[in-house]
């Protein structure tokens, strides 16, 4: 072996490896085909080294975590040694000490991360006096059920919300032994700005966040001989289900879906992708009639309810540029009740519309109260992938063993146009198919858009209609949209049209889509999967979906026409993200009332903007003035000026942009005034 081969070699061991492009040595020992266990690592987040599962011994350094270190050439790594074994073993009995013990019934059996590790290692007893302390569980939301009782710590949950979402929802509070994660005072996730996205479940290891399964509620229907049920199946759940069930991720499995719900006994079963193609029709139109009336620009569009969210609660000034189309589940669920109750000549109470979704968030999208016509909501039941391959093994069926079967007429046409959604990038690809025709009378020459597939959490095009060069960004992961959203607003840069899926890569990897350690991986055989379905369909653009322009010819009439608004759009407005009571935080000696008042808002946007550096300032001012009697401070939640924090509100006047360089300022002019001799 000549000496440039060997500069990128390392021993695993006594055996030699090659170096690639490996951020750490755990990473190189995968590759080498050893399945180290980890809670706490993933590729995509920052390096935590807090679980230890991944200790190896090297060489003149003893006992490392391998997340934590660098590949070096000539390093001399061993994997299984009695001191790595001992940990490892340790850590895990350690875990199950104070680990809920409800593991028959937990809906995490039989894929828990601590399970299999226990089980690995050959835990079979506990030599520690187990205490198990009782926390209460956050359930009042409708997507994500948050049980502290089994978690573990490992912080996957905390990293990802704050650096693939930029959120900051959940954090680590209190010390030692009495450490959880949580969010802030301990608030629910309800209280908060959670936009329900669910990515912090997708890398929970154990029990501790999970879906809220609405599995009851679909049986309840199904067995309902008073009830015709009527099930609509997302496009990205069609190339992930089969994962379930030793399927390499991409194969298209609609036709088995439709046989499996049809077997337990829904009447009616259709494709989402359907409702794709209208809500393309509406979103199209409403683009180009922006284009024409020289409107406001971008255009955002509106499918990702947990991105749709987020605007609300942190930048309510870009809820106008928000697209007024409903997204496809809701769609369909107002034209599925509206039609199917005529033509079953039932009351619409009596059409039960079940969505099967990749996505928590629609979840919390089918109860909001704009989608509900008299308290009966357009979409009743949402289950994600998850919970259909549980209803599936629930219902005694061999699934292997099922012949494909057809989708029913009419909701169950589609073209590739509407099968690409469930990809970041797809919306806005299918949206330019149908706008560039409805602006040039022609086709649009590469239908394929190649700049805006793939992985990419930042992806941009632009294309000539007409003389006007329309500029489109496309980004996926609500940190990335919070950036793109604060370059708009600085007119650091310009689109017509932007794209935003709050999930990595899109609703391919959506939180309630079927779970895996190689994220990235299956991310791209998902991907794959429904561009080749695009590429296999009859149709391949909206305007052609025949069973579309009959709606519009027998009941909507035109897309953006009056009729359509009322069942295929929305509004939308500005959420307060958090609530609580105000918490005193600053007060001396006096029991006379402050004669000012200053409150300091630390929901989550305005703290990762500084506000609890503020706090300090400004509370180190006032004692430096000696008015710790005359001012009182207080952290408090939203003052509804989301998107312009820290925001604080001095008496009766609200000031944004309060950073920790304008303490002097804002003191000078709202508290030092009023006490001038």
């Amino acid at each position: 072996m000549d000496k440039k081969a060997c500069d990128k070699i390392l021993y695993i061991d006594d055996k030699p490896f090659a170096i690639g492009n490996e951020k750490n040595l755990l990473e190189v020992i995968r590759n080498a085909g050893y399945d180290l266990p980890t809670f706490c690592y993933r590729s995509d987040l920052s390096v935590y080294g807090a679980c230890r599962m991944c200790v190896v011994e090297i060489e003149g350094r003893g006992v490392q975590a391998s997340c934590t270190v660098p590949p070096e050439p000539g390093m001399k790594v061993t994997i299984n040694t009695e001191k790595t074994r001992r940990i490892r073993r340790m850590v895990i009995k350690l875990l199950l000490a104070n680990h809920s013990k409800d593991c028959t019934t937990c809906s995490k059996s039989g894929e828990c991360d601590l399970q299999e590790a226990a089980s690995r290692l050959g835990i079979t007893d506990i030599p520690f006096e187990c205490e198990e302390k009782k926390h209460p569980l956050d359930t009042g939301n409708p997507a994500v059920i948050r049980d502290p009782n089994k978690c573990i710590l490992c912080g996957a949950c905390v990293r990802t919300c704050r650096e693939i979402q930029g959120k900051s929802v959940l954090d680590f509070v209190y010390r030692g032994s009495n450490t959880i994660v949580s969010p802030a005072f301990k608030k629910n996730l309800d209280e908060v700005n959670c936009t329900f996205c669910g990515q912090c479940v997708a890398v929970c290891p154990t029990g501790a966040l999970r879906i809220r399964s609405e599995l009851d509620n679909f049986w309840k229907m199904v067995l309902d001989k008073n009830k015709k049920v009527v099930v609509q199946v997302a496009p990205a759940v069609r190339v992930a289900f089969g994962e379930a069930f030793g399927i390499k991720p991409g194969k298209n499995l609609i036709g088995m879906i439709t046989a499996a719900l049809r077997k337990v006994g829904v009447d009616k079963v259709f494709d989402t992708t359907f409702a794709a193609d209208l809500t393309i029709m509406e979103e199209a139109t409403e683009f180009v009639n922006m284009l024409k009336s020289k409107k406001d620009f971008p255009l955002l569009t509106s499918c990702c309810p947990a991105w749709v969210r987020h605007v609300e609660q942190k930048y309510p000034q870009f809820i106008s540029h928000l697209s007024t189309c409903r997204s496809p589940q809701q769609m369909f669920g107002a034209v599925a009740k509206e039609l199917l109750s005529k033509e079953y000549g039932i009351r619409r109470e009596e059409i039960c519309v079940v969505s099967v979704m990749p996505c928590t968030a629609k979840k919390s999208e089918a109860r909001r109260k704009e989608f509900s016509v008299n308290s009966d909501p357009d979409v009743d039941v949402v289950l994600t992938t998850q919970e259909l391959i549980k209803m599936v093994k629930a219902g005694n069926i061999n699934f292997s063993a099922l012949e494909p079967q057809e989708m029913d007429s009419p909701f169950g046409v589609f073209s590739g146009a509407g099968v690409i959604f469930g990809a970041s990038g797809g919306v806005a690809e299918a949206a330019l198919r149908t706008a560039y025709k409805l602006v040039t009378g022609e086709a649009l020459g590469e239908i394929e858009i190649k700049p805006l597939r793939g992985l990419k959490s930042f992806k941009e095009f632009a294309v000539n209609i007409k003389g006007e060069v329309i500029s489109v960004a496309v980004v996926n992961t609500l940190s990335q949209a919070s950036k793109l959203l604060e370059d708009i607003a600085a007119h650091k840069v310009h689109y017509h049209l932007v794209e935003v899926m709050a999930c990595p890569g899109g609703c391919i990897a959506g939180a309630g889509q079927p779970y895996s350690i190689d994220r990235m991986a299956i991310r791209e055989g998902r991907l794959k999967g429904l561009y080749q379905d695009d590429v296999d369909s009859r149709i391949r653009v909206s305007y052609e979906n025949e069973e579309v322009q009959k709606l519009y010819d027998k009941w909507l009439q035109n897309p953006n026409s009056e009729i359509a608004h009322q069942f295929l759009h929305t509004h939308y407005h500005n959420r307060k993200r958090i609530t609580g009571e105000d918490i005193g935080l600053f007060r001396k000696g006096s029991e006379v009332l402050p004669k000012t008042t200053v409150c300091v808002c630390v929901g989550t946007s305005c703290y990762v903007h500084g506000s609890y550096d503020f706090i300090e300032a400004i509370m180190a001012k006032i004692r430096a003035e000696g008015l710790e009697d005359a001012v009182m401070v207080k952290a408090t939640f939203c003052l509804q000026q989301c998107g312009h924090g820290p925001n604080i509100k001095i008496d009766d006047q609200i000031i944004s942009h309060a950073t920790v360089d304008r303490v002097s300022e804002i003191f000078d002019r709202y508290i030092r005034v009023k006490y001038k001799k």
